[in-house]
């Protein structure tokens, strides 16, 4: 964790939560009858009551418990990829955690057709799209920042301004890929960041026949960006043609919202409409519309390798052809 830039908090952190999951596994009548005692032999059982024990303790918010179980998983998963471990027992109990637990507040609930005349009050183009690529793809409002040109491929508009250059995109048309690497002032294809992404790995998302007009017509009048990154989304104002901060987009969408009376200042996250309430929106409706959460997870970014595989390499099957059946409409 050192040799890749975590922070000594964060890796005491890890350490605290891996030194109790050994005392759990250790001490008398804590961990399941018949349960391991160390680590390497550890089963879901084992991991599973360790999270029980988590959730029962008054002084961890199931938020808390979520990182905690978070760091368990990205343990194992480790120490499976190295070959130190004959499986990560954790993977499945992540699966099963998300039926329990949500990291996020309650939050303002707000229909699709609302959302959809919330939209179509937006008529700056990039303003428009940066909305619907938030509330379309459910990515984080600085992964939405670090986009460049060559995370997208659409077929429409002009010849020549339609093809991404991401390997990952070959032979995925109308798609967007959401790196996992950029990091807030870290230089990443010729430019330092504002923003970091937090996916646990790369994630191709379709784009559909809504979002793709909305793009399109933002690209046709998109400033020459000053970057050589190609910032897909840059400033129409001050800061003309530099790439867009999360502060900037939330200014934006602060905006719109009072306008909606969806936003008060002073008000928390369980009332105000920001970028990441898209996030929860698309969440939200997406998940009850498929009733698959592995679909949703993978497009949100929460898998980690052991499991995003399955969607990686069946990705016509199981994210494109799920994803255009069920993801609502939001233009009118």
């Amino acid at each position: 964790m050192e040799l890749h830039g975590k922070s000594r908090r964060t890796r005491a952190e890890y350490g605290r939560v891996l030194r109790r999951f050994e005392s759990f596994l250790t001490e008398e009548g804590r961990g399941p009858a018949d349960g391991a005692s160390e680590a390497a032999a550890a089963s879901h059982r084992d991991c599973m009551a360790f999270v029980h024990e988590l959730r029962r303790d008054p002084d961890l918010a199931e938020s808390t418990t979520a990182t905690y179980a978070a760091y368990l998983h990205r343990f194992f998963a480790y120490m499976t990829q190295v070959g130190a471990f004959d499986a990560n027992p954790m993977a499945l109990v992540m699966e099963e955690l998300d039926e329990r637990i949500d990291t996020d507040p309650a939050r303002r609930e707000i229909s699709v057709p609302r959302m959809r005349r919330f939209v179509g009050g937006i008529a700056h183009p990039l303003e428009r799209a940066l909305v619907v690529t938030l509330l379309k793809t459910g990515m984080r409002v600085g992964e939405l920042c670090n986009l460049d040109r060559r995370d997208l491929t659409i077929s429409r508009g002009p010849a020549g301004d339609n093809a991404g250059t991401r390997a990952q995109l070959d032979g995925r048309p109308d798609s967007l890929f959401v790196a996992s690497e950029p990091s807030i002032g870290e230089s990443y294809n010729g430019e330092e960041r504002t923003a970091s992404n937090k996916r646990k790995r790369g994630t191709v998302i379709p784009v559909d026949d809504e979002l793709s007009e909305t793009l399109v017509r933002w690209l046709a009048i998109r400033p020459d960006a000053v970057s050589p990154a190609e910032p897909l989304f840059v400033g129409t104002g001050s800061g003309w043609g530099e790439r867009l901060t999360p502060e900037q987009v939330g200014r934006i969408v602060r905006t719109h919202a009072e306008d909606a009376g969806w936003y008060e200042r002073g008000a928390g996250a369980t009332e105000n409409v920001t970028p990441h309430y898209f996030r929860h929106f698309f969440t939200t409706h997406l998940r009850d519309r498929t009733g698959d959460r592995g679909v949703v997870k993978y497009l949100r970014g929460d898998v980690g390798d052991d499991i995003i595989d399955t969607y990686t390499h069946n990705w016509g099957d199981n994210v494109r052809e799920t994803y255009d059946e069920h993801i609502y409409s939001l233009l009118e």
